[in-house]
This record gives structure tokens, sequence and C-alpha cells, in this order.
């Protein structure tokens, strides 16, 4: 939310546009992330019976969540503080 206010006070975007931009960001970003330090079952050696063998162990979740937000607050700002640039 920090990083919204900073994108409408200071960039002059409305609260709907951050929100939105902020929205599409962090879904990006999630899907980038998911796969980084993810081992299936099959490399770990437990499979799981009557599930696939490519499904992670651990798949950390939370983890990625709360990285994705924070990346996805500095994209949010950067892309902002561009947009003047771009003519948009």
């Amino acid at each position: 939310m920090i990083a919204i206010a900073a994108a409408v006070g200071w960039f002059g975007l409305r609260v709907s546009g951050g929100l939105a931009l902020y929205f599409v960001i962090w879904w990006i970003l999630l899907f980038a992330v998911l796969p980084f330090g993810v081992r299936s079952q099959a490399e770990a050696g437990e499979v799981v019976q009557g599930s696939e063998p490519g499904a992670p162990t651990l798949p950390a979740l939370r983890e990625k969540a709360i990285w994705t937000t924070l990346v996805a607050s500095v994209v949010l700002l950067i892309a902002a503080a561009v947009f003047p640039l771009a003519g948009l």
C-alpha cells in the first residue's frame, strides 16, 4: 500500500490506476517467481501415492508471495516513474 500511495503522490497516478497496475505487476511477478527453488517429488525421492511425480514437494508459497509483494512494489514505482517519459 505504501508503494501505491507513493505512486499516487509522487507521479500523479489515480488510486484506481495505481491499484490496477500493482495488481497486474504482482500477478506477473508471482508467475515468474513460482518456479524458483522448487524440487519435484521425483527429485526428492518421495513420490506420494496417487500424485504426479512432477508435483512440488515444498512450494514455499508464503515466502514467494512476500518476495513478490516486495519486488512488485519496487517495480510499480519504477513503472510509474517511466510513464511520463513514455507519454502515457
